[in-house]
């Protein structure tokens, strides 16, 4: 295949920035393209951290005033990532979470700084630096999905545009004025623009004017096209579905390998599984655990939301109790959820441990410590804590939802699909049918043999990005072989 050149843009990259999932996506995908002949740029904001990281990048463009303040275009790489910068002060000069402010709201003005992340894209895509044309431009959520709207408005010979949803539930929505404030044309506020029930949606813009859209799992793909999936954009993408589909997110193997992993206290693999209870046992005394390797220790590592499902979790403390399992649980996020887990551990000591916030190190040693990792998300794009999970012997318990459908075999399944299992799901996603999925991996859990079986199924599956970044790969040779049948038809025609 002819080489491809591709701007991609996103609010967080691993090893700089993270958040969440489309960090790790954004930081592992331009690497698994190389091998499929693509050379992908990443732009990200000039946040803090990313600048330190980035000392020696060479300045591209000097704007004196764009978006409120002057900005520079920084070019640069880390950890073999080639990157623009956009270096914009006023909109990303901020220490902490990208997104929220200190009082852990929504900075005010996050319509413009993802506007201007955006719009810089859409220069990048129009020629602004001459060593680097992209043949795509590649977004990624609502915080880069104005991209492929600049480049629709501005008319005239364009790159193709793809757009990545990683989770529909986030939009982007800002009030009408933002339309005039970020440079788009008055006519862009409609029901076919970026109009959404009276508001501005970034997201909305990407998924109207890309010439791809895809999401992170094909059962993902399925679920956002209906009325109760579609978060009010479920017609939208029912219109586009020609255009619409799932690639399941990879994970990177070398980054999340517990043969070599330095985060953990035992390195072990699908051949030594005895030296994976040390970890198990660091994991308890990390915790204030008392070691009972007997008995099943779950982890989670998990955004604490209703949407994660950790309220359903909570609902099935006396399960995990009765049932004699421990609970190792990491995570953050709705506050009440936050005083119910920690009155818990408070009050079951030998049987719960939490950590709030996000721990890198920790994660890692969840993953090679636990003995089944549980996922009981309401809906779930992708998800990526289970492809670590079967990485790392951990079985999965999940919901039937989404990409944790796409990617765990069910014990129960597996006869009929003809497929060796993976781990344990459950749905429809209630409290009852949880208890039920955790009571089935408490009996299994028991027969030393299965699980072991479990176990080695799923450190035998691959979930790198080896085969993922080809479908990328071909999506983006499709887009531009489509574009050039279309320009062909209208200088004809």
């Amino acid at each position: 295949m002819t080489p491809v050149r591709v701007l991609s843009v996103a609010s967080e990259i691993y090893p700089l920035i993270k958040t969440g999932g489309l960090a790790d996506v954004a930081g592992a995908l331009p690497l698994a393209l190389q091998a499929c002949g693509v050379e992908m740029k990443t732009l990200v904001p000039g946040y803090p951290d990313v600048m330190k990281a980035m000392a020696s990048a060479e300045t591209r463009l000097e704007l004196h005033n764009f978006y409120g303040g002057p900005a520079r275009l920084l070019e640069g790489s880390h950890d073999g990532l080639a990157l623009f910068v956009l270096d914009a002060p006023q909109l990303f000069a901020r220490p902490g979470n990208p997104y929220l402010a200190p009082d852990g709201k929504d900075w005010p003005d996050n319509g413009l700084r993802f506007a201007a992340l955006s719009r810089m894209a859409a220069n990048i895509g129009l020629g602004a630096i001459g060593s680097f044309v992209p043949d795509l431009v590649h977004a990624h959520d609502w915080q880069a999905a104005l991209a492929p709207t600049f480049l629709h408005y501005a008319g005239g010979a364009r790159p193709g545009t793809v757009i990545t949803l990683h989770n529909l539930a986030y939009q982007g929505l800002f009030p009408r004025n933002m339309i005039e404030m970020i440079g788009l044309p008055p006519d862009s506020f409609a029901i076919q623009g970026l109009e959404y029930y009276g508001q501005v949606s970034f997201l909305k813009g990407g998924l109207q004017f890309a010439d791809r859209i895809t999401t992170v799992s094909p059962t993902y793909a399925k679920e956002i096209q209906t009325d109760d999936g579609g978060m009010g954009l479920g017609g939208l993408l029912r219109e586009r579905s020609a255009v619409l589909s799932g690639i399941v997110n990879g994970i990177d193997i070398a980054v999340w390998n517990p043969a070599d992993d330095p985060h953990i206290a035992a390195t072990y693999s699908a051949g030594a599984l005895e030296r994976r209870a040390a970890n198990k046992l660091a994991l308890q005394q990390r915790l204030g655990l008392p070691p009972q390797p007997d008995s099943p220790l779950l982890g989670v590592i998990s955004r604490l939301s209703p949407q994660k499902g950790l309220d359903l979790l909570f609902a099935n403390l006396d399960t995990i109790l009765s049932e004699g399992m421990q609970l190792a649980l990491l995570g953050s996020g709705d506050r009440e959820l936050e005083v119910r887990f920690a009155a818990a551990a408070k009050a079951h000591p030998d049987a719960i441990g939490v950590v709030f916030g996000y721990d890198e190190r920790l994660a890692h040693l969840i993953q090679a410590g636990c003995d089944a990792l549980v996922v009981p998300s309401r809906f779930e794009p992708c998800g990526l804590t289970q492809l670590c999970a079967l990485r790392y012997g951990a079985v999965p318990i999940v919901a039937r939802v989404g990409g944790l459908d796409d990617t765990i075999v069910d014990a129960d399944d597996a006869g009929r699909l003809g497929l060796a299992p993976t781990g344990f799901k459950f749905g429809p996603v209630t409290a009852d049918n949880l208890a039920r999925a955790l009571r089935q991996a408490r009996a299994l859990f028991a027969d030393r043999p299965a699980w072991l079986g479990l176990q080695r199924n799923g450190m035998a599956t691959d979930v790198s990005w080896n085969h993922r970044a080809s479908r990328y790969a071909e999506l983006y040779h499709d887009i531009l072989a489509t574009r050039r049948i279309a320009t062909h038809h209208g200088a004809t025609s």
